[in-house]
Order: C-alpha cells, then sequence, then structure tokens
C-alpha cells in the first residue's frame, strides 16, 4: 500500500514509549527532500500546543571552510570526512540521555546558515519536555568510521526516494537560491553532490522505511495526486 503523509505522523508518534525519549532519523541524497520531510514532521506534529517535537539537522556538524581548507578538502565539501561525525554521534548519545531526565537541562545542537553555508554553535534549543527529536541527513546509515556509531542511536530511520532527474533539478535550483551561478551549481551537482549521492544510496537498505516523494508533498513526481496513474508510490509502513 502506499506510504500518505498521515501514515508518516502517525508512524512518528508512536515513537516515543514509555515514558522516554525517541530520535527518529530521517536520511537520504542530496536534494532528495529529507530537510522538508523533517519540517513538516515538526510542525504538524507540534501543531498549537506545548511543542514536543525537536528538528536538530546533521548539517551543523560540517566542519568550518577554514577547517578544510587546512585538510585540503574545500572542494569536497559534503562528503562524509567534511564533517564532525563523532561529534554528531556523542550529540545524539547526549540527547538519548537527557531524554531520561525530564527536568534536565536544555540541550544546544549547532546549526547550519545556508546563505554563509557555515555552521553555527548553539543555534538549535533542544529541551527536556521534547519527547521526539527528528534528525535529518546524508550519512545516517553509513557504516564507515564514526558514522558507524549513529545508527545505533537513532529509534527508525527513514530514507528520502526521489527520483534522479527531479533530485538534480531541485538540487541545482538551492545551489542558485544559495548564490552560486548556473555554471557552478549545475558543476557541484553533477559533480561532488553526485558522488555523495551514490555513496548514501548505497545504504538505503539499511532504512527502516523508504518514504516516496509524493507522501512527503502530497503530489505525485509527475504531478499528479497520489495513487493515481503515474503515481510514484512504491513503499508501505
Amino acid at each position: 500500500m502506499p506510504v500518505t503523509f498521515e501514515d508518516l505522523l502517525a508512524r512518528a508518534r508512536r515513537l516515543p514509549r514509555d515514558g522516554r525519549r525517541a530520535i527518529l532519523g530521517i536520511a537520504g541524497a542530496p536534494g532528495a527532500g529529507k530537510s522538508t520531510l523533517a519540517a513538516r514532521l515538526v510542525r504538524e506534529l507540534n501543531g498549537t500546543g506545548e511543542p514536543w517535537v525537536a528538528h536538530v539537522p546533521m548539517d551543523g556538524f560540517h566542519l568550518a571552510d577554514a577547517e578544510l581548507e587546512r585538510l585540503g578538502r574545500r572542494d569536497r565539501k559534503g562528503a562524509p570526512d567534511t564533517f564532525d561525525a563523532a561529534g554528531y554521534a556523542a550529540l545524539l548519545e547526549r540527547l538519548r540521555e537527557q531524554g531520561a531526565e525530564p527536568d534536565g537541562d536544555t540541550v544546544y545542537a549547532p546549526g547550519f546558515e545556508r546563505v554563509l553555508e557555515q555552521p553555527v554553535a548553539g543555534a538549535v534549543p533542544v529541551p527536556p519536555t521534547a519527547r521526539l527529536v527528528v534528525t535529518e541527513g546524508n550519512y545516517l546509515l553509513l557504516e564507515s568510521g564514526a558514522w558507524a556509531r549513529v545508527r545505533s542511536r537513532l529509534d527508525e530511520v527513514w530514507f528520502c526516494a526521489l527520483e534522479e532527474t527531479e533530485r538534480v533539478r531541485r538540487l541545482v535550483a538551492r545551489h542558485e537560491r544559495f548564490g552560486k551561478s548556473p555554471a557552478d551549481a549545475a558543476a557541484w551537482a553533477l559533480g561532488p553532490d553526485r558522488r555523495n549521492a551514490e555513496l548514501v544510496a548505497a545504504t538505503r537498505h539499511r532504512a527502516d522505511l523508504v518514504v516516496p516523494a509524493d507522501a512527503v508533498t502530497g503530489r505525485a513526481q509527475d504531478g499528479r495526486a497520489p495513487g493515481g496513474r503515474g503515481s510514484a508510490s512504491s513503499a508501505s509502513v
């Protein structure tokens, strides 16, 4: 049966159990819709009441450009070794531990400023009252290096699937929106981003759920309403 966004909401609501905090990971290639899905889940789950869901992007653990220059990795920004993977795993562990202490302190996670393309320390507060944390990023299912410690700290991981041509189109548009020229945007999307996407695609089998694009947007990838002819839905909850 096709996945709907309502199915995803119901599944996310069931994750916190026995009064403890749950952490939901959303993985996928660059431009696949991870941030869109995470933001929509958090917004809909929190509704207009007391917020009980927090959003912690993996992108806050990008290494700063100055450090990438020192390491000789600036031209590969976004690759697995251009993040502080150990720091990210440590934060997830801290969030799990804090979830057992409803009266504990707020944990501050780093954010990422896309206009500057730089991490920002202490930008994302996670209060002790948050019973669900939604985190998203490319490498949640990677098994190499410090990334291998991430999966065990997540209750579930969902993988965003998007047809490749559309994924690249969205990614180029995003790069242009944040300041790259059309030529530079296309070169980055078809160069470093594509290599990273291939690496991420190889981790898809480790996900608990594959989420098709129409479950995020409410539209099939060809623009039709989900469930009709040409629908891209293929996964099940």
